[in-house]
């Protein structure tokens, strides 16, 4: 429907959620390809608000595909759109991905745990209660993987 109305807008945020379904399925070169084309068409309609979202789905892919330097370089990406927009939305899920990717890095316990509680702490000022289960749930995964031993260091949590 979207090609024959021309709906370029939902027609490329479609096609970034196509692929980041299907990175999830394990087809991670096609998916980065649908990722990337969807957001170049996303970026070509002018619009940045949904820009955040999209590129929280591309760090998800990105970080499937053991690309976690560059899923946190997206996240980045999102913040500074953020900034620009004051769109903050999605800022809670990005602070939570952050704290994902970090962890999976090797980062230090302090800048793990500052991206997760900002999560927490976001989705509750914004009463976004699927936002914050999600983030707390993340941040005891965390605590449960320092507990048995791994210390945090480049273990994975769950993205969803």
């Amino acid at each position: 429907m979207s090609k024959i109305q021309s709906f370029a807008h939902w027609l490329a945020l479609g096609t970034v959620l196509h692929g980041w379904a299907y990175s999830a399925l394990g087809h991670i070169t096609e998916a980065m390809a649908q990722i990337e084309h969807g957001l170049e068409d996303y970026r070509r309609t002018g619009s940045i608000i949904d820009l955040p979202y999209l590129l929280s789905l591309k760090a998800e892919a990105l970080h499937l595909a053991h690309r976690t330097a560059e899923a946190l370089e997206a996240i980045q990406e999102a913040d500074k759109l953020v900034e620009r927009s004051e769109a903050r939305s999605w800022c809670a899920e990005l602070n939570r991905l952050r704290g994902v990717f970090l962890a999976a890095l090797g980062a230090e316990d302090a800048e793990i745990e500052n991206s997760l509680c900002a999560a927490i702490r976001i989705a509750k000022e914004q009463k976004s209660v699927s936002l914050a289960k999600r983030a707390e749930a993340t941040y005891a995964e965390y605590w449960r993987q320092i507990a048995s031993g791994s210390e945090g260091r480049g273990f994975r949590l769950p993205l969803w």
